[in-house]
């Protein structure tokens, strides 16, 4: 009886060590949870969470941060210091903004196209059929700065037109924009074709032929020093790869 007393206790003590190395090894297997900031345009922000939610799911343990405003000011936090991998911005100009301060890794790649749409009330109240009918005197108009890419590609349209606007406001982003009209604040805004989609019926989309006039361009770049240089090279990959231009096409941008 001794013997085998012995015998048990020896195999329980190896029994839990078996346990043991196996608990040390699934520790040491475990993904190391990392996070991906990436700053965007705010026209990118509902294709961008799906894929940030693709690429998690193919990098366990990787969390992706999205900030998302316009692109001007976007490319200012990355200029003063702010901590960045992935910067996607809405045009090339604010794209050197980062470039010429050297803060990007390598060259910029242009992954997706966008034009410009009236967004106005649904069932469009106010009869809006062209770019020229956001001057009559009874509309409240809202577009974006002129800092921010889809306020420049509005000016853009005015100086190819002669038709000049008089907003009641310009706002900060696109989404901004787009809030002013789906709230009923204004009869109609310059947004992007797919902020419209977007909106899934909030607002109405009228396009006008001078939009092909001001084509805005999003390049991507990872960010000079970036914290997570890998995953950012590999998120720029999803992006500018089959997946990430099929979901960009679905949305209603033209791509690469």
């Amino acid at each position: 009886m001794r013997v085998l007393a012995g015998v048990l206790a020896a195999l329980a003590l190896a029994l839990a060590g078996c346990g043991g190395a196996s608990s040390g090894s699934a520790q040491a297997s475990a993904p190391q949870a990392r996070t991906l900031t990436v700053f965007a345009a705010a026209s990118l922000t509902d294709t961008f969470n799906a894929l940030g939610k693709q690429f998690e799911a193919q990098n366990p343990g990787v969390t992706v941060k999205f900030n998302y405003a316009g692109s001007s000011d976007l490319a200012q936090q990355i200029v003063n210091g702010a901590p960045a991998d992935v910067f996607a911005a809405a045009s090339n100009a604010t794209m050197k903004t980062v470039t010429d301060a050297g803060d990007a890794a390598g060259a910029p790649k242009v992954f997706a196209t966008n034009v410009l749409q009236i967004a106005t009330l649904p069932g469009n109240p106010k009869h809006i059929t062209s770019f020229a009918d956001l001057t009559k005197p009874d509309l409240k108009v809202v577009v974006c700065a002129p800092q921010v890419p889809c306020g420049a590609a509005a000016a853009q349209v005015e100086k190819a037109t002669g038709v000049t606007l008089k907003p009641v406001s310009e706002e900060q982003d696109v989404k901004s924009t787009l809030n002013k009209v789906s709230t009923g604040n204004a009869d109609a805004g310059l947004v992007y074709v797919t902020d419209v989609t977007a909106a899934k019926g909030a607002v109405q989309g009228v396009s006008f032929p001078q939009a092909q006039q001001a084509v805005t361009s999003y390049p991507i770049a990872v960010v000079k020093n970036a914290p997570q240089a890998d995953l950012a090279q590999k998120f720029e990959a999803l992006v500018t790869g089959e997946a990430g231009q099929k979901a960009l096409q679905a949305a209603g941008f033209g791509t690469k």
